[in-house]
């Protein structure tokens, strides 16, 4: 059995190595496609909330999990990912924001420990899509590494008028998929880009 069992999610099971996210075209809403084509995931960002909080639900329209954040207008803060059939907090999602890079940590939501970070590359990149006009079109890059440091997976952003990400996850033994795939669509939301 996979490290990651303690962080599986009822009701879905996302078990392909690469994963499309697309944004719709109004608001912040998303669907993650497997290697088929198939929606296998939908988040949005409920709008009007004193916390921002995204509920997840399958293809079929099921809700598996909810990412709240931990405070009010939280950018640069942490967020949990809680199974909606279960209400168990599973994991968070930490952004430490910086001009020059984009790190998000996902770490066990019980110990705190650190399962797995998402590192944006290039310092000019991130600091150009966080300051120039129109810098949001250039789309996002990051890495996926586990709690060592050690290369897990890419987030690659996709020019298109409404934003596009294919996640590859080259070995996930020790990182769970979930998180990672719900990691891309509020980070692409909180940033708002």
């Amino acid at each position: 059995m996979s490290e990651t069992q303690g962080y599986d999610i009822r009701g879905i099971e996302l078990t392909d190595d690469s994963y499309t996210v697309e944004q719709g075209l109004v608001r912040n809403k998303y669907r993650a496609l497997d290697a088929d084509g198939n929606t296998v995931l939908k988040g949005k960002q409920k709008m009007l909330k004193m916390k921002e909080e995204f509920p997840f639900t399958d293809g079929d329209g099921n809700e598996v999990f909810t990412v709240k954040a931990g405070g009010i207008i939280d950018v640069a803060g942490n967020y949990v990912l809680s199974d909606a059939r279960t209400g168990e907090d599973l994991v968070i999602l930490d952004n430490d924001y910086s001009l020059l890079q984009d790190t998000w940590t996902i770490r066990d939501a019980t110990t705190e420990e650190k399962l797995a970070e998402i590192n944006s590359r290039g310092a000019m990149v991130t600091l150009a899509r966080n300051n120039v006009p129109f810098g949001g079109w250039i789309p996002h890059k990051y890495e996926i590494t586990d709690q060592s440091g050690a290369h897990v997976g890419s987030i690659d952003g996709q020019f298109s008028l409404r934003d596009r990400y294919e996640i590859t996850i080259d070995d996930a033994s020790s990182v769970p998929k979930e998180p990672v795939v719900a990691a891309a669509m509020v980070i692409d939301a909180i940033q708002g880009h």
